[in-house]
């Protein structure tokens, strides 16, 4: 389906320009994967009308509006019906996820818009309010909005239930054109996939350093995982006894809590030692209070940092056979869940790993 436009030019008073013809109507009642295929062979159309354009004296009319994408040169459709996603938080200066999305996007033919907003807490209810009446399709949720947000959505996933918290939001479309507006927390998720690629969760004795928020929704997961034993390490006891109460009454696995009092040695038999707390992040020689003589090299050791990549406790560990997880494939992971969770498709991932390491320089 294509449309025309016409361009004039120096001994060419008339050239007809094939472009691509408006995507909303086509779009409206597609599946996702149909849309897929009509925003990329729009895309093809558009690309092709560019190039024999650029011959013209003028850009012709029906395309001058439109401008081109500085990475890949592709013509941005002219749809009035892209989708929009969003990410809220405070403060979310130097966040890379919409580099990393916007890359995605691209790469999987998706005529697809990640904004990046500051959303102060007391202009939550407002935000939220804002992305329903302009039909976003979803989001992330970043601090310090996880657990605030609940009250603005139509339901949660069982995991973001458990945790209390939400990072990833999407929604469904009703029969009658409305949309319900879901919570899911893909920190976790995010880790055990990550996880994966090393060794199964199944059964393993793992111990967790920290008690907030991302050690949270580490722990649920693997509980939920199918992990054998969980140790929860804390300086704060109340929180660290009531992830371990959560853990053991409500995901209904075996679980214990330990005060974390100078360096922690890991006990024998330990499969996998977490880092989910933020000593490290932005600093490569921020040490966590552990025992290094206790780690042993059949151990896997993973950190949730993302910036550094290789933090201290990742070459400590190397340095003693460890196999180690840094916090990118996490943070990859999440994004690929979100993706998915959002278009039902499966996004490149090595894309986003790679836009991930352009963005933070690695």
């Amino acid at each position: 389906m294509t449309a025309t436009a016409t361009a004039k030019g120096p001994g060419n008073p008339r050239k007809v320009i094939q472009g691509p013809a408006p995507q909303a109507a086509r779009l409206r009642t597609r599946s996702v994967v149909e849309k897929t295929a009509v925003v990329r062979e729009d895309r093809a159309i558009g690309a092709a009308a560019g190039r024999r354009t650029r011959q013209a004296y003028e850009r012709p009319p029906a395309l001058a509006t439109f401008p081109r994408s500085v990475e890949t040169n592709t013509l941005v459709s002219n749809s009035s019906l892209q989708e929009l996603l969003c990410c809220f938080g405070q403060p979310v200066a130097g966040n890379p996820t919409q580099y990393m999305m916007e890359k995605a996007f691209a790469a999987a033919g998706l005529d697809w818009r990640y904004l990046t907003c500051e959303v102060s807490p007391e202009n939550l209810g407002d935000a939220m309010r804002g992305i329903k009446a302009m039909g976003f399709y979803g989001g992330n949720i970043t601090l310090p909005h996880k657990v605030a947000v609940i009250e603005y959505l139509d339901g949660l996933s069982k995991a973001a239930e458990l945790m209390g918290a939400v990072n990833c939001i999407h929604c469904e479309d009703a029969d009658d054109g409305s949309r319900r507006y879901l919570g899911e927390n893909t920190d976790g998720k995010g880790f055990v996939e990550s996880l994966r690629t090393v060794t199964e969760p199944e059964g393993k004795q793992i111990v967790v350093l920290g008690a907030g928020g991302a050690a949270r929704a580490i722990a649920v997961e693997l509980g939920l995982s199918g992990a054998a034993e969980i140790t929860i390490v804390n300086r704060d006891p109340g929180r660290g006894q009531d992830l371990a109460d959560l853990l053991g009454q409500r995901v209904k696995i075996s679980s214990m809590f330990l005060p974390w009092t100078g360096d922690y040695e890991v006990p024998e038999g330990v499969e996998v030692v977490i880092n989910a707390t933020s000593i490290g992040l932005g600093d490569a020689e921020a040490q966590v209070p552990l025992a290094l003589d206790s780690l042993r090299s059949e151990m896997v050791v993973a950190d949730v940092i993302f910036n550094p990549a290789e933090t201290w406790l990742l070459r400590e560990a190397k340095d003693r056979g460890c196999t180690t997880l840094d916090g990118l494939g996490m943070l990859v992971n999440q994004a690929v869940i979100g993706f998915r969770t959002w278009s039902g498709i499966d996004p490149d991932a090595a894309v986003m790993r790679e836009a991930l390491e352009e963005y933070l320089e690695i």
